[in-house]
C-alpha cells in the first residue's frame, strides 16, 4: 500500500538529494504497509527508527548545500526539516503508547502532507535557487 506517491516535481535537480527523497518516500511507504498489515510492534518500531535516521541523514546532506550556497532561506528551510523530525518523534512515542491504527492514521496524514507540501514549495524554491 501506498502513501506517498513519487513524483517528478518533487525533484529538485541535485541527483543525490532527488535520490534519497526519493528512498525516503519508499521507506516510509514501507512503514505504511507494516502498519497496515499488522506487523509485530517492534519491527514497526524499527522501521520508523529507520525513517526517523534517514531522514536525519538526509537532512544533513541538503543543509549542507543550503549553507554552501548561503541560501537565503535556509533558516526557515532547516525549521521545517526540524519540524518534520519532531512530528516522526511524536509518532514514535504515539506508537508505543496507543494502538497501530492510531500510529496508521498519524503517519499517513502527517507524513503525507508534510512531505507533499514540503517538495512542492521549500524544496522547489530551493531548486530555482541553485538553477540560477
Amino acid at each position: 500500500m501506498v502513501l506517498v506517491e513519487w513524483r517528478d516535481d518533487f525533484k529538485i535537480g541535485i541527483d543525490s538529494v532527488d535520490y534519497e527523497h526519493r528512498q525516503m518516500i519508499e521507506l516510509i511507504n514501507a512503514v505504511h504497509g507494516k502498519l497496515s498489515d499488522d506487523a509485530p510492534k517492534n519491527l514497526i518500531l524499527d522501521f520508523l527508527g529507520e525513517v526517523f535516521t534517514r531522514i536525519s541523514a538526509h537532512f544533513a546532506l541538503e543543509e549542507r548545500i543550503m549553507s554552501n550556497w548561503k541560501y537565503d532561506q535556509f533558516e526557515d528551510h532547516k525549521a521545517d526539516h526540524e519540524r518534520l523530525l519532531d512530528e516522526i518523534r511524536d509518532i514514535m512515542d504515539g506508537f508505543e503508547a496507543g494502538t497501530i491504527a492510531a500510529a496508521d492514521a498519524e503517519l499517513s496524514e502527517r507524513l503525507n502532507a508534510w512531505f507533499t507540501n514540503h517538495f512542492k514549495t521549500r524544496d522547489a524554491r530551493l531548486h530555482r535557487h541553485l538553477s540560477v
